[in-house]
């Protein structure tokens, strides 16, 4: 009687076939690089994804998934006395499209006893956009157009304005739990390695305050203005030739998101 029940429930789990999901999920996404380089978990800001994940076996998947990141982040947060001295800032959206491998510890069969949990990891690639802003007087610059480490200067022929799309190797860790035969619930964490060093729009360039010329008025410009910033709180210390950055390593983001995916199942006649 064991050995038919056990049966019996191996053949049915064998004929309902779990495919697939479409998720969504909510959270929050932090940044990591030159303005918050300890890795600080103290200004998370809005993160909303999409996902399409195909089941290739019981424990190998694959994912499709669009991602909004808000990032964001200022000197005046870091213990670092020359950090709030430096006193820049920035924001961000990111727009991103990746494709990810993932894997189950269980097998993940919604409907039944006893498989209805896993976590799962996943690693894959993604290309995003990206393009930083800050805040002058109450009036928004968009960061990269203005070049604010010699970018596009004639006196600075070596540094080019960089590209707003960006590549990244998204590391996932995971957990999800099958409400019903229809629904789960997960939760998951991406930590992103890219490939860019300005997402805060500051990397390892020195200053560069001979870059920007006055308005015709004879008033400071905004890039001028915006690159070094440290004239609000002090004397400025953006002379010509000084780190603005530390370009030996490349920005990160992360996110953290709870949401729900919906499953994706057919039928198949069991094997004799």
């Amino acid at each position: 009687m064991i050995i038919t029940t056990l049966a019996a429930k191996a053949q049915l789990m064998e004929s309902f076939v779990h495919t697939g999901e479409i998720g969504i999920g909510i959270g929050a996404g932090h940044y990591f690089g030159d303005l918050n380089p300890s890795a600080r978990l103290n200004r998370p800001k809005t993160a909303v994804g999409l996902f399409f994940r195909k089941q290739i076996s019981n424990y190998i998947s694959l994912r499709v998934f669009g991602e909004y990141t808000m990032l964001g982040y200022s000197d005046r947060y870091s213990e670092n006395p020359i950090q709030r001295r430096r006193n820049l800032s920035f924001n961000n959206n990111i727009w991103e499209l990746g494709l990810s491998g993932d894997f189950n510890f269980f097998r993940f069969q919604p409907g039944f006893e006893g498989f209805e949990f896993t976590p799962y990891i996943g690693l894959g690639i993604s290309a995003f956009s990206y393009d930083p802003y800050a805040f002058l007087n109450g009036e928004k610059y968009m960061l990269r157009t203005l070049g604010t480490e010699g970018q596009g200067s004639a006196l600075y022929p070596n540094r080019t304005i960089y590209n707003p799309i960006g590549i990244s190797i998204p590391f996932s860790f995971g957990v999800k739990y099958a409400l019903n035969t229809r629904t789960n619930f997960f939760a998951e964490i991406i930590y992103r390695f890219t490939n860019t060093d300005y997402l805060d729009d500051v990397s390892g360039a020195s200053f560069a305050p001979d870059a920007f010329q006055p308005l015709p008025d004879g008033s400071p410009s905004p890039g001028f203005l915006l690159q070094d910033r440290s004239y609000e709180t002090g004397s400025s210390i953006g002379i010509k030739g000084r780190q603005r950055g530390n370009s030996l390593k490349k920005d990160a983001f992360a996110t953290l998101k709870l949401g729900l995916s919906f499953n994706l199942q057919t039928y198949r006649c069991p094997t004799n």
